[in-house]
């Protein structure tokens, strides 16, 4: 397969015993036919010199995928629900914060290849890290098994959260608009501040600003998905509790 290739990575034998294919693969609900994929999307960016050998291209298209199931799962279960409803459902389902959390249940941190540094500095926990790194198993899971392989995963940890939220949320930026509108303030101000990573997977950090308040910063794969992270960032400091 053209997509391993690309994607081959090689492991030191003192990083080995970090991976358990088996117990990881249990939780996942799913036994793979080609171990490499689940490797390399166990792979850091930091572990390997040449990033096209890590995660984060099989990122990119789990991304893709997650949004692709979760939407199709909203549109069955909420059918008397408009677009922007739905909308609201889509980001709280498709955010850091839910893929940092469904890691978490399935153990996922220790599994990831990292750097001695990055592992040193609790990389294994950074929401950022398990996020990212879900989102590759999704990923490999889709080249492995299909639609119906991502799909299995993302149904028995996300239906869960789904059922939990009986209202639909807004997102953040909506949040933050209306806050800044009912305080009498101007309304919010984006600006891309910074973007680095691969020209394929970029990494953007947006800024927000509101008259004199705090100004607050947001990472994500989009600018779109940085604001969200920006808007949501600003309205915990304006209400940490």
């Amino acid at each position: 397969m053209a997509y391993i290739a690309s994607h081959r990575t090689f492991l030191r034998e003192d990083q080995m015993s970090v991976l358990d294919p088996h117990s990881l693969e249990i939780r996942l609900g799913y036994k793979f036919r080609d171990p490499k994929l689940l490797r390399v999307a166990l792979t850091h960016a930091s572990f390997v010199e040449n990033r096209l050998h890590s995660n984060e291209r099989m990122e990119f298209l789990g991304d893709r995928v997650l949004g692709l199931i979760i939407a199709e799962m909203l549109c069955k279960e909420f059918r008397s629900e408009g677009e922007g409803q739905l909308g609201y459902r889509f980001t709280a389902l498709a955010r850091r914060e839910a893929l940092s959390h469904i890691a978490l249940k399935i153990n996922l941190g220790p599994h990831i290849f990292l750097s001695d540094g990055e592992r040193y500095t609790g990389g294994a926990t950074k929401p950022s890290v398990l996020a990212n790194t879900c989102e590759a198993i999704i990923g490999a899971l889709y080249l492995d098994g299909g639609l119906n392989a991502a799909q299995v995963f993302v149904a028995r940890y996300w239906e869960p959260l789904l059922k939990d939220d009986t209202e639909p949320r807004k997102d953040p930026k909506t949040a933050l608009q209306e806050w800044a509108q009912a305080s009498g303030k101007s309304l919010p101000s984006y600006s891309v501040i910074q973007c680095d990573g691969p020209d394929h997977a970029p990494i953007f950090t947006v800024e927000v600003i509101i008259d004199d308040e705090l100004p607050a910063r947001g990472r994500g794969s989009s600018k779109r998905t940085a604001e969200q992270y920006a808007a949501a960032t600003i309205l915990q400091l304006l209400s940490p509790n």
